[in-house]
């Protein structure tokens, strides 16, 4: 009976460790590199065609999974790829394959002085070859643009939405005057009216290297609308990322200004538009928002296959200061 007793615990540890196999194979998958030659940690410079000549962009794979892949396009315009690093924390443990990605202009990609290439049209035609470059397609590719990256994910869903699997835009309006009317009619409302008068007689002064304006704006909007944390608590990635911004990018298209948009994409509106994209789209709100979280709601009702995803106590960085509503809600959406 001994014996006999001894072989059941054998045969019931040896199933009971049978389910343990999948979980596995699939890490192993996961992390496996589908390069040959010299391997990179995932790290590839891309060559793009531009009217001023040929460049490289920096990207980095995070994962393999041949069903899954998200493109993540940084705000700014010409921010970084670094402070998405919040998404390895949640993604990789879900199975989700994740790329990294400087546009032009941004951190380790080729940063050219010619003012001209800095256009939403040709960033848009960056991305497209940017796809191609990583064999992103239909079946696999799911496109995630955050702020500035959500204006030029829109954009790029117009012209090349049969590419795309599924779009996320992470906290942006689809229409650059209504941000505008927030900033103003909300947000600066929001504002101790002493402060805003000394911020807006700043920028009427077009003053706006003074430390006094962004002495100003970072506890009373970057801590209330950008990341609710005290900016001595932001983290690294964050400030890495702010560290690096490519002003020159940034002023010739959004403008020097935090309220409102006054460069190039001062009347970029697509709002009529998001009807023709049919492709399965998640619009992220949330409810501090340096953008209007209404409207995002209203957006996402626009698209035929839209649906909406509030983060409840985060603001414009809400992938920092809501994980617990922003990831769950992404994880969901990607899986779905």
């Amino acid at each position: 009976m001994r014996i006999l007793s001894f072989l059941l615990l054998i045969i019931f540890l040896a199933n009971a460790c049978q389910p343990a196999q999948p979980a596995t194979n699939a890490l192993k998958s996961y992390f496996s590199s589908p390069d040959t030659g010299v391997l990179t940690g995932g790290v590839r410079l891309i060559p793009i065609q531009t009217p001023k000549g040929s460049f490289k962009v920096w990207t980095k794979r995070f994962g393999n999974n041949p069903t899954t892949k998200v493109l993540l396009l940084h705000g700014g315009p010409a921010c970084t790829h670094e402070y998405f690093e919040s998404f390895e924390s949640f993604l990789p443990q879900e199975g989700i394959e994740f790329i990294y990605y400087d546009q032009l202009g941004s951190a380790f990609s080729d940063q050219p002085k010619d003012t001209s290439l800095w256009d939403l049209s040709r960033f848009v035609e960056e991305v497209e070859q940017v796809r191609v470059a990583l064999g992103l397609n239909k079946d696999n590719f799911y496109l995630l643009g955050h702020s500035w990256g959500g204006i030029l994910a829109m954009q790029y869903a117009l012209k090349y939405q049969d590419n795309i699997k599924g779009l996320i835009i992470s906290n942006m309006m689809a229409s650059c005057p209504k941000y505008g009317q927030y900033a103003d009619s909300v947000l600066g409302k929001q504002m101790d009216p002493v402060v805003l008068k000394t911020i807006q007689d700043l920028e009427a002064k077009k003053d706006f290297a003074n430390p006094q304006y962004m002495g100003l704006l970072t506890p009373n909007f970057y801590e209330k609308h950008i990341l609710r944390r005290p900016s001595a608590q932001w983290p690294d990635a964050v400030n890495r990322n702010f560290s690096r911004v490519n002003q020159e990018i940034y002023v010739t298209m959004q403008g020097p200004s935090e309220f409102g948009i006054s460069g190039k994409l001062e009347k970029w509106d697509v709002s009529a538009e998001l009807k023709n994209i049919k492709t399965r789209t998640l619009v992220i709100g949330a409810t501090h928002d340096s953008m209007d979280p209404a409207y995002m709601a209203w957006m996402a009702k626009q698209f035929p296959n839209g649906q909406f995803l509030l983060c409840p106590d985060g603001s414009h960085m809400s992938m920092w200061d809501d994980q617990t509503h922003y990831f769950p809600g992404l994880v969901a959406f990607l899986k779905g």
